[in-house]
């Protein structure tokens, strides 16, 4: 076994930047982050390696694509699995923009005059406009009180992944060859499938129910809540976990149309679908 020093590890690659996680470091489980002292998380430039992996159609499917390249270019993050949902947009696009640069092109079409084109973002600007959900104010409905919590990135992926199957399901049933009556229990059930997937992830966002008598942490428990509740209860816990995820997405960019002078919002997501587009 050669022991030596490579002569070679002054031209490994090192910290392009670093970020500043919108979590702040909070909602990890113990061991699985190493934060430094000045809370900001160093992001290495993707290998070559890392890219062929990460193109892999399976580990896209399946989520390791993900956890794969967060584990090379953020080693500081122990399980990748981890990772509150809040944070994989903003280490994407760090991750992104130390591999590649800070541009990367978007493509939008006018919704009045329908033309195509093509802007560039920056993903420093981008970085910069993400914000941190507020997860200490808890909902307080009559004697509750529901505090919150982000969705790990395993949580989310298990949830996506069966929705899609769901989605998947629901196509096939639809275009097969069944009795129309057939066709309508099928799709029912697919449905309260979907119905149960959402109602799982909203208790799997809550931290706990408060009561004048008893502190609940356990998800069954809290779930078993949330089919038994009442409508308006329901929708209030439902409305508040939807603003706080949608409170870490990218804001969208102030467009105007090059042909028609139109104004308006452009979406922007960055996950792995599009992380690789117009990358060289």
């Amino acid at each position: 076994m050669n022991d030596s020093i490579n002569p070679l590890r002054k031209y490994f690659r090192h910290p392009e930047i670093h970020l500043r996680l919108p979590s702040g470091g909070r909602f990890y489980p113990d061991g699985t982050i190493t934060l430094p002292p000045t809370g900001e998380l160093p992001i290495y430039p993707m290998t070559a390696v890392d890219e062929i992996i990460s193109r892999t159609p399976d580990a896209l499917f399946n989520g390791s694509a993900l956890t794969s390249i967060v584990a090379s270019c953020a080693p500081d993050i122990k399980d990748p699995w981890s990772i509150p949902a809040m944070d994989v947009s903003a280490l994407l696009a760090a991750i992104r923009l130390a591999s590649y640069g800070h541009e990367m092109d978007i493509s939008t079409t006018c919704p009045s005059c329908f033309s195509e084109q093509e802007f560039s973002a920056d993903l420093r600007v981008v970085l910069d406009t993400l914000k941190a959900a507020d997860y200490s104010q808890p909902l307080m409905l009559g004697d509750l009180s529901i505090s919150f919590m982000p969705l790990s990135y395993k949580q989310l992926n298990d949830m996506n992944r069966v929705n899609f199957d769901d989605q998947l399901m629901l196509k096939s049933i639809s275009e097969s060859d069944l009795e129309d009556q057939d066709k309508v229990a099928k799709i029912s059930e697919a449905y309260k499938r979907i119905t149960m997937v959402t109602v799982r992830s909203i208790a799997a966002s809550i931290n706990s129910i408060k009561t004048s008598d008893a502190l609940v942490t356990d998800i069954d428990q809290i779930y078993e809540f949330l089919t038994n509740c009442t409508k308006a209860n329901y929708e209030a816990i439902r409305n508040k976990v939807v603003e706080l995820r949608a409170s870490t997405d990218f804001k969208p960019f102030d467009m105007k149309c090059q042909e028609c002078g139109f104004e308006y919002k452009q979406e922007f997501a960055l996950d792995m679908s599009n992380f690789f587009a117009t990358a060289s």
